[in-house]
């Protein structure tokens, strides 16, 4: 990544060279900074100049695009926070812990209490579990308990000015644009995520432009302090990325002694078969097929997954965010806590070790995409295929055992 803030010379030379019929060189007329901090944002300036006729075309008015950007300088902070990864990843365990805590147990039930009305319409029209839709609100927000305090425009505007993800930013940058030129919410409260996440469900200004309602018909597509718009937004997007109405996302199962563990997908009709039973003793759903996933293993909890526990990861692609969001919904509605209990003994694996052990599968030619430390299902099925070879038992998990045998193959 290249470096934003770099020196170009006298600010009182930069300026006459503005061009004084630009949009930006009016916006930034109005608002004059410091010699010092102005130079170092020139490379900043280049990129609104040059982003206008990429937003004209678009369809952002001259008024939107010089408004939002007057007096706007790039922030330091958003780019420092995209230099940094972190090595440490949470146990599963101890992730869900903080994801389903009492206090937010309470909160949850609360609110779920006060919005009972608005989540049975929402729940007739979209389709969409009530429970997950809880879920996503508390794991993103803490149920609007936090929503960010970024400005969203500068935000994007400093991560589109240095080229991070491509063009990716710039283009969201342009979308929330678009938002406020359609006056669903003021400049002064256009807040979120330094990456530009916003709302009380954390929508990008891509996803709102397609998926967010006016569930009370007011003209405004209100995710910031409208809940009924929020939440009738995030059912919308599950929906439209493939929700099924009246298929679980998923449930905890127990397994039984002598399992085949070979067998990872099938119907639930097989999975009873085979004496795979839901761990809270309801019957199995009539229809349907789902995926077996051990989270950390099969000597840990061991759950059935549908296609609906991969849509929730199109809002954000981590299984333990996934499990987060449907443990906390049911919990909120009266689910128990997990029959099984984590092995605390082979805990999950740090970052470059993970990334050591997708290396590890590539060379022996399994395609794992990328090795970003990222376990996914690709990998996953790598880590079956060589457990089952190594006669472990083929459960899939990137545990300790697993990148042990991959460093004596």
């Amino acid at each position: 990544m290249s470096v934003i803030l770099r020196l170009f010379g006298l600010i009182a030379v930069l300026a006459v060279c503005i061009d004084c019929a630009s949009p930006i060189a009016t916006a930034y007329a109005a608002s004059p900074q410091k010699a010092e901090s102005a130079t170092r944002a020139q490379p900043f300036r280049a990129f609104v100049d040059r982003l206008w006729p990429i937003a004209q075309a678009r369809g952002v008015s001259r008024e939107t695009f010089s408004s939002a950007f007057a007096g706007l300088t790039p922030d330091q902070d958003v780019i420092d926070l995209t230099k940094k990864q972190s090595e440490f990843v949470k146990p599963i365990w101890e992730y869900l812990a903080s994801a389903v805590s009492a206090n937010r147990l309470e909160r949850g039930s609360k609110l779920a209490n006060v919005n009972s009305n608005t989540l049975d319409v929402i729940e007739q029209r979209f389709g969409v579990d009530r429970e997950v839709v809880l879920g996503v609100w508390g794991m993103e927000t803490n149920f609007g308990g936090f929503t960010g305090g970024k400005d969203i425009i500068r935000s994007l505007a400093t991560l589109a000015s240095v080229g991070y993800r491509g063009t990716y930013f710039r283009d969201e940058l342009i979308s929330a644009l678009l938002i406020l030129q359609q006056h669903h919410v003021v400049r002064a409260d256009f807040k979120g995520s330094w990456a530009g996440a916003m709302g009380q469900t954390q929508f990008m200004p891509s996803s709102f432009q397609k998926f967010a309602v006016d569930f009370d018909g007011d003209g405004k597509k209100d995710i910031w302090t409208n809940v009924p718009d929020a939440l009738a937004s995030t059912a919308n997007y599950l929906k439209q990325n493939g929700w099924q109405a009246g298929l679980p996302w998923g449930f905890e199962v127990t397994m039984p002694r002598g399992f085949d563990y070979h067998m990872h997908h099938a119907s639930f009709d097989d999975w009873s078969r085979q004496g795979v039973r839901a761990a809270d003793g309801h019957a199995m759903p009539r229809s349907g097929e789902a995926n077996l996933f051990f989270p950390a293993g099969a000597d840990g909890p061991a759950f059935l997954v549908t296609n609906n526990y991969d849509v929730i990861k199109r809002y954000n692609n981590s299984d333990a965010y996934a499990l987060g969001v449907a443990m906390l919904g049911d919990r909120i509605y009266g689910a128990s806590q997990l029959y099984g209990t984590w092995p605390v003994e082979d805990p999950i694996l740090g970052l470059q070790q993970r990334i050591e052990l997708q290396q590890a599968l590539t060379s022996l030619g399994y395609d794992v995409g990328e090795p970003n430390g990222r376990i996914g299902s690709r990998t996953r099925g790598a880590i079956r295929d060589f457990q089952d070879k190594r006669g472990l038992r083929p459960d899939g998990y990137a545990g300790r055992r697993v990148l042990e045998a991959l460093r004596v193959r």
